[in-house]
């Protein structure tokens, strides 16, 4: 059973960045902060990131299950999240440095740490106490390095049956990623690895550093701790979903029990997930 801890979904685009709009022009691209980017693949023309879209892409890829998380460039999707719920789909409700209102429909909360006006973590601390309380799960991003590991391990220390999902892999190809990999360490604390096809992009599929990369997360904290995440649907510009998976299938090196706890076993566990389907597998045009 495979597993998705780490992707995004819209209806809408409506975000920001550095202060500045992030909305949708057409053709996959958005107008980022006064700059054109191509947000998704170019075939999705109307600019929305769908629930269906997705599900498609899951079931192709063999995907039982997702976690989708929330990003302030795509604008807050809570509504949209909602109705997007179901035993597959677990949601995060978005932390915009406000207080949170009712967040009992959602499974956890989503705090992009690196794009905080006030990066002090624990400034808001009032997010890690309502999860805590409310049973939610926090799936974080946090700034590189090490900027924000002290601060931390001082939240996980005051809540320490808190779930905490460490998103990006600890901005593994900056410097000092491992130390946020150490926060794993910690018993509900766990490194899920959305986004890692984008920060070794430049070498590209089959993406051979980031193996080596997850192979040394391993040494530091136990395959036991680590989750693959896509990052659906940015990562999608430069390669297909299911090769954002196809990399650790095929990676040698790994070991099959070490492929199924990263792809799938461990998010099981940490995210509650019940019963669910396998896809079934559907030969293409070109086998």
């Amino acid at each position: 059973m495979i597993i998705d801890a780490h992707a995004h979904l819209w209806k809408k685009q409506q975000g920001r960045v550095n202060g500045l709009p992030v909305v949708d022009i057409g053709g996959g691209k958005s107008d980022f902060g006064g700059e054109v980017r191509q947000m998704m693949p170019p075939y999705m023309t109307d600019g929305e990131n769908t629930i269906e879209r997705f599900l498609a892409n899951m079931d192709y890829a063999g995907v039982s299950g997702a976690v989708i998380t929330q990003e302030y460039i795509d604008g807050n999707q809570d509504d949209y999240l909602l109705a997007c719920k179901s035993d597959r789909i677990k949601i995060c409700a978005l932390y915009e440095e406000k207080p949170l209102g009712d967040v009992s429909g959602f499974d956890g909360i989503k705090i992009c740490a690196s794009r905080l006006q006030d990066k002090n973590l624990l400034n808001h601390i009032a997010c890690f106490d309502k999860a805590n309380n409310e049973g939610k799960f926090i799936s974080i991003d946090l700034a590189d390095g090490n900027e924000q590991t002290a601060m931390m391990q001082e939240i996980i220390n005051k809540f320490p049956d808190l779930k905490i999902a460490i998103g990006h892999f600890g901005m593994v190809t900056r410097e000092n990623w491992q130390e946020q990999i150490l926060l794993a360490k910690n018993e509900n604390v766990f490194i899920e690895s959305g986004g890692i096809t984008w920060l070794f992009n430049e070498e590209f599929y089959p993406y051979p550093s980031a193996v080596q990369a997850i192979k040394e997360a391993a040494d530091l904290v136990g395959w036991e701790k680590l989750m693959w995440g896509s990052d659906y649907p940015r990562t999608m510009t430069a390669i297909t979903y299911k090769m954002s998976l196809d990399f650790i299938e095929k990676a040698g090196e790994l070991s099959e029990k070490n492929k199924r706890l990263l792809l799938g076993e461990n998010a099981v566990n940490f995210y509650n997930f019940k019963a669910l389907p396998i896809p079934e597998k559907v030969k293409n045009m070109v086998e």
